[in-house]
């Protein structure tokens, strides 16, 4: 009998949340913004394959598309008034609000990443942030790097070249 492999990591399964209430408070204009992107992407998810033979027949043609895909372009347009309702608008909504808990870990987790890459950045480079900042910053700032060049016997004077 042959021993069966563990099953792949799977990602964490975030609990989808109820909506607070059939009327919640006003949304923002950037969550609304995040409505109206899930919006259209579920109607053009229902209507991919009339979008794809409307770019199919598009393809390569300027202004001759309208009259060479007018069928196209019609069958294309219906399935999307047809989708686009107020029920899927609603529908919408509901994923955006089952889907808080999946966005608040997303946020925390690219926090996370911006804290760790500013913890590399000051071991990297050996220069914390408020270092870089006020009086201090700009002495550091003005003095030169030295990425090679001449030894220090020979600063202050011409190069090499010149000295022949």
């Amino acid at each position: 009998m042959a021993a069966m492999a563990p099953p792949p990591a799977e990602v964490e399964e975030v609990p989808r949340l109820p909506m607070p209430s059939r009327n919640p408070l006003p949304l923002s204009a950037a969550q609304e913004a995040q409505v109206r992107e899930m919006y259209h992407s579920r109607v053009r998810s229902y209507c991919a394959a009339e979008i794809k033979q409307f770019a199919d027949c598009a393809l390569g043609r300027t202004f001759t598309a309208p009259f060479k895909c007018r069928q196209q372009n019609r069958a294309m347009n219906n399935c999307m008034i047809t989708h686009a309702t107020q029920t899927e608008q609603d529908a919408a909504r509901e994923e955006w609000f089952a889907t808080r808990l999946k966005r608040q870990r997303e946020r925390e987790a690219k926090e996370a990443r911006r804290i760790e890459q500013e913890r590399f950045h000051k071991e990297w480079w050996g220069l914390p942030i408020e270092d870089r900042e006020g009086d201090k910053g700009r002495d550091i700032m003005k003095k030169a790097e030295r990425v090679g060049g001449f030894p220090k016997r020979d600063e202050g004077q011409l190069s090499k070249d010149r000295h022949r």
